[in-house]
């Protein structure tokens, strides 16, 4: 028997290849008894630290990764033990063949491993949102999201500089160097990319809106949902999803909605020149006494202008940011209604169109 393990077979015992064998087969079979065994131990650490561990979830992300990262890890150490035989010692275009294979599996390893941390940040980043959630300030949940993606693009770019270190053997002083006089090039050509990558830099700091914000810039109107590296999506008020450059939301004149402390109405009633001044000043009286309501803060009504196609009276009044949309527009159409029975009341009529385009 030990006559038979210790035959050479392409310059390695068959015990060596059995060995080796055993590591892969093993591992393959209890990978995924590995994986869950290295989940359940960062769940712990992390799970006492955060009441709102979810723990199904967690393991969603990081299984996969944990599963190739093992794998891999196995198969680099089974083949270590292992010597390259002479019959695959040939170049491909002046690289060894076992370097290749070699710097693929430290590639495969550290991808791996770049994925399970990019899984990490998409688990931390969600249990950050969840606590950021229960406040009612919407700022933390902008940097949780920003700091995501953030440290994403973050530890893509860390893993390329790694296999380009480990698997290709580059010097990462003369790749930094390079990569300094190609990144001033690329600058150039992706202007527009680093302007909005700036422009979400000063979106976070400077903070003219957050995430769930009503907002209007240009054109677009709509709801907050995402403020990306690049890009803020908006849910606009026909429920469609827009994507707008940040550099765009940076430099447009920006109107903030959620920011108001009121909300304005504006009505301009035209009576005809036939009617009699004391029944405009019981119309104003009667329109003031209407707008005296808790809802509605501030209010003005007057006559704004006279001796013209018509008398013009002015009604102008703000209500409470707190009163719900729909509520709102209940409360203008009742006002409006009224203003209307008003003008009955008072016997006064509004200003026909003839009327009001008569020159002076």
């Amino acid at each position: 028997m030990q006559e038979v393990l210790n035959q050479v077979i392409l310059d390695n015992s068959l015990r060596s290849y059995l060995i080796s064998a055993g590591i892969i087969l093993g591992v393959a079979i209890f990978r995924r008894l590995l994986s869950k065994g290295a989940a359940w131990l960062i769940a712990k650490m992390i799970a006492n630290k955060n009441r709102l561990f979810d723990r199904k979830r967690f393991h969603d992300l990081v299984l996969a990764p944990l599963d190739l990262f093992i794998l891999v890890l196995a198969f680099i150490i089974a083949m270590h033990r292992l010597t390259m035989p002479e019959l695959l010692k040939f170049t491909i275009y002046k690289a060894a063949f076992h370097d290749i294979i070699e710097a693929i599996g430290r590639g495969v390893l550290i991808g791996s491993f770049v994925w399970l941390c990019n899984r990490m940040i998409l688990y931390v980043s969600h249990l950050l949102q969840q606590k950021a959630a229960l406040t009612a300030d919407r700022t933390d949940d902008q940097l949780v999201m920003f700091f995501r993606d953030f440290l994403k693009v973050l530890v893509w770019i860390l893993g390329v500089l790694m296999i380009l270190k480990f698997s290709f053997g580059f010097n990462l002083s003369n790749v930094l160097t390079g990569l300094s006089i190609v990144g001033a090039a690329l600058a150039l050509a992706f202007r527009e990319s680093l302007e909005n990558l700036i422009a979400s830099f000063v979106i976070f700091f400077d903070k003219p809106f957050t995430i769930g914000d009503f907002v209007k810039v240009e054109s677009v109107t709509g709801s907050v949902e995402k403020i990306g590296l690049r890009s803020t999506r908006i849910r606009t008020t026909e429920k469609t999803f827009v994507t707008v450059p940040n550099k765009k939301m940076v430099d447009s004149i920006l109107d903030n909605h959620s920011l108001r402390t009121q909300r304005n109405v504006f009505n301009k009633m035209e009576l005809h020149l036939k009617a009699e001044p004391a029944h405009i000043a019981g119309y104003i009286a009667a329109v003031e006494q209407l707008l005296d309501q808790p809802d509605i803060l501030d209010s003005n009504v007057y006559l704004s202008d006279t001796g013209g196609p018509a008398h013009i009276i002015h009604i102008e009044y703000f209500v409470d940011m707190g009163v719900a949309i729909k509520d709102f527009f209940k409360l203008r159409e009742q006002i409006n209604l009224k203003l209307i029975s008003l003008l009955q009341t008072h016997h006064l009529e509004l200003a026909g169109e003839s009327d009001i385009r008569k020159p002076r």
